[in-house]
């Protein structure tokens, strides 16, 4: 059986878990045998309020959320469709930390194997002035396409699928996933 992956890609109500910061946006994109299979996107109403910091990045306001599921029911569906799946971040040490947390507040753990795109992209990668998301993207395939909006999950996580089926054809890291 061939190894699915599943970039994903959260956006926060700020950055501390560990000081009740919840997740408000999941966006994920599953790939086998080096093609985008399906996606996933939820936006959740956890009833915490955004930090200015956080809605000044992201652009999700509480309002965008008055009417969207709570993590009771978005984190299931999440789960099932990550199954047991490797997954990506770009930042994985952030995202991980927030969906463990979101998780142990409904009682559930995350086995998953994953891998941090940013942290291969450093060793691989050594000339780039910086290693933010887009700056990546663009020095592997020029411009972004203006529809993307910077800072949403599904987005994010589309950009992070693309890379890292970029970087496996080039077969920049000898590290076998």
């Amino acid at each position: 059986m061939k190894q699915r992956y599943v970039c994903f890609d959260v956006e926060t109500t700020g950055l501390y878990p560990q000081r009740d910061d919840r997740i408000i946006e999941i966006g994920a994109v599953s790939l086998e045998d080096g093609h985008v299979v399906e996606e996933f996107h939820s936006f959740l109403n956890s009833g915490k309020a955004i930090s200015g910091t956080a809605q000044r990045i992201h652009g999700i306001s509480r309002e965008m959320l008055i009417d969207k599921l709570g993590p009771e029911e978005v984190m299931p569906k999440f789960m099932a469709f990550i199954s047991n799946s490797v997954l990506i971040a770009y930042n994985a040490k952030f995202d991980m930390k927030f969906l463990r947390y979101e998780l142990a507040r409904l009682g559930r753990s995350l086995p998953n194997r994953y891998l941090c795109a940013l942290e291969i992209i450093r060793k691989a990668y050594t000339e780039l002035p910086n290693y933010r998301l887009e700056t990546v993207y663009k020095h592997l395939f020029g411009d972004f396409s203006e529809e993307t909006i910077r800072h949403r999950a599904i987005d994010d996580a589309r950009l992070v699928a693309r890379i890292w089926l970029e970087i496996e054809r080039r077969k920049v890291c000898s590290e076998k996933f």
